[in-house]
């Protein structure tokens, strides 16, 4: 095997097309279903929140669909990303595991979210709109968007958890300087946040509220669309352009996981890096890769949530989705994984997970940073708490592979750096962050408000 650290593909490698899983599915997803009526949803139902480029990419089954070349241009910013082989970490932990990472921190942004904000926003162009709004938990999306909104002139309005807002200021400085209006949610500029503050001054916020005042916001201008930075179908699309340049860069350095680990929160991170080896897996090809999905113990959407149609939003205002919830009325604790604090899960995730193709667990705050610190003292790079949380799995792997003297390959998605989130490690390094495992009671009293669905 290649004894190099670094495997890159040339610019005119990044690919083409997107992979859309759909075309795959042992079993087709469940439809997503109008609140109002509780039947499937149609495209008249969400064009007044997406361009339909993106509705038709929502339930295509096409097994390809074209990047346009305007998107491929500006990918070529930070695109194709880098696979790492992460040689000191694996002396570190004196592992025969050969450890892979595919690194997303070198777009402008310093995250994979990118890949979709620059095609949500192109397609919003195209399209008419003038303006665009959206959520974000620990800013990656918010920032992301405000750069895709920057390469086409559009403006951007983010609702921002206020939880984070408060941590992560630098988040709210770099989407304005590409532009963008970065307020705290809950806030007083929609009915929905008015109610939230009206019921809870002090509410540290919701991505699912900031949903609420994000689409509010939407729908109630016709020169507005509305982007999500995770969950939806074609959002999840979007991403496996990560996952068709790593799946090409293993091949060229002769390798092929037998673990595969990401963190999820609303899923579309991970899931960009390993659909197009899932494939592989539904196929036959490889039946025994392994497939690790890592969310907070702090909320624990897939390893403790119900599988059940919910809102994807808190105040209701979202079609019903088919996934693993702790309640569209989850409100999550102030961990610093901002990224991470979503109530529900993204469908494929969720339907991949059912069928048993997928696993998940849950790691805690502490030991994720812990495993950051590692990453950072072996690697070199800091990475944001949300990856965290899969170096700490990734880790485990491999000490399990040194105990039993296995020499599996390990690949990490790793989503983004941590540059902005130092507060989060000081936090850390002066021992006044805490575990939080979220408990069942209060996940039993947001379940209660599950949607009613036959």
């Amino acid at each position: 095997m290649d004894k190099r650290t670094k495997f890159t593909l040339d610019e005119k490698e990044i690919p083409t097309h997107w992979y859309n899983i759909q075309a795959d599915l042992p079993e087709p997803l469940p439809p997503v279903l109008h609140p109002g009526t509780g039947k499937p949803v149609t495209p008249d139902d969400l064009a007044p929140l997406f361009p339909m480029e993106l509705i038709k990419q929502e339930v295509s089954t096409e097994r390809w669909i074209e990047i346009p070349e305007e998107v491929r241009e500006i990918y070529k910013l930070w695109r194709p990303t880098t696979l790492f082989r992460a040689h000191r970490l694996e002396k570190a932990l004196d592992t025969p595991a050969k450890i892979f990472y595919k690194y997303e921190g070198t777009s402008p942004p310093g995250s994979h979210k990118p890949n979709t904000a620059v095609a949500q926003a192109y397609y919003s162009k195209i399209e008419g709109a003038k303006r665009i709004t959206t959520e974000t938990g620990a800013g990656q999306w918010g920032s992301a968007l405000s750069f895709g909104c920057a390469t086409f002139g559009l403006e951007c309005k983010v609702y921002m958890v206020r939880i984070s807002y408060n941590q992560k200021p630098y988040r709210r400085i770099m989407m304005e300087t590409w532009g963008a209006k970065c307020i705290p949610s809950p806030s007083s500029d929609t009915k929905a946040g008015r109610a939230m503050l009206a019921k809870d001054p002090d509410c540290p916020g919701s991505l699912g509220l900031a949903i609420s005042e994000a689409v509010e916001d939407a729908v109630s201008r016709d020169d507005t669309h509305y982007a999500l930075g995770s969950v939806l179908n074609h959002v999840l699309l979007h991403q496996t352009v990560n996952g068709l340049e790593a799946k090409r860069l293993m091949e060229k350095v002769d390798a092929y996981p037998d673990i595969i680990v990401g963190c999820i929160g609303g899923g579309s991170n991970f899931a960009g890096l390993f659909l197009p080896f899932v494939k592989d897996k539904i196929d036959g090809i490889k039946p025994d890769l392994r497939i690790i999905n890592v969310e907070p113990a702090s909320c624990p959407t897939t390893t403790k949530g119900p599988y059940a149609y919910d809102f994807g939003d808190e105040a209701g205002l979202t079609p019903l989705i088919k996934m693993f919830t702790l309640g569209h009325g989850f409100i999550p604790p102030p961990i610093h994984a901002g990224g991470l604090r979503y109530h529900g899960m993204a469908p494929i995730i969720c339907h991949l997970l059912r069928l048993g193709l997928v696993e998940a667990r849950a790691e805690h705050q502490l030991a994720t940073f812990q495993a950051g610190i590692t990453f950072a003292r072996t690697e070199g790079i800091i990475s944001a708490p949300e990856p965290n949380h899969a170096i700490k799995v990734v880790i485990d792997e491999a000490l399990k592979c040194r105990e039993a003297g296995e020499s599996k390959t390990i690949l990490l998605a790793h989503s983004g750096h941590g540059h902005v989130d130092m507060a989060a490690y000081d936090a850390y390094l002066s021992g006044k962050l805490e575990d939080y495992e979220y408990p069942d009671e209060k996940i039993k009293e947001a379940l209660a408000q599950l949607p009613k669905v036959g």
